[in-house]
């Protein structure tokens, strides 16, 4: 596990890769920071995760779809989205800097 000062340090769209940095980890708890760089699911993807996933966009705009709703959300800084476990969904879409904060808990 990487420790880290600030959400905002080191960011490196360069890299090209989405960048995801584990910053706390306990059993049933796990928070990350991703950065994205213009990453979506690859088509036909969805996420199916055990366990749930609690979304806050930091900075920068994304497009989440939910294969239960008819059209994707969008998402700009300041947006959250509470993901219950298996609820299947995928990136749509993301801006050239992109930062979550991702909590996944039991």
């Amino acid at each position: 596990m990487l420790r880290m000062a600030n959400l905002f340090a080191d960011l490196r769209p360069d890299l090209g890769a989405e960048q995801a940095v584990q910053l706390l980890s306990r059993p049933g708890l796990k928070i990350e920071r991703i950065v994205s760089t213009g990453q979506a699911s690859p088509p036909g993807f969805w996420y199916d995760q055990p366990q749930a996933e609690w979304v806050l966009l930091l900075r920068g705009e994304a497009s989440l779809a939910f294969e239960d709703e008819p059209a994707p959300r969008s998402m700009k800084a300041g947006d959250f989205v509470d993901i219950a476990a298996h609820r299947r969904h995928r990136v749509e879409s993301t801006a050239a800097l992109t930062l979550w904060l991702a909590v996944h808990y039991d």
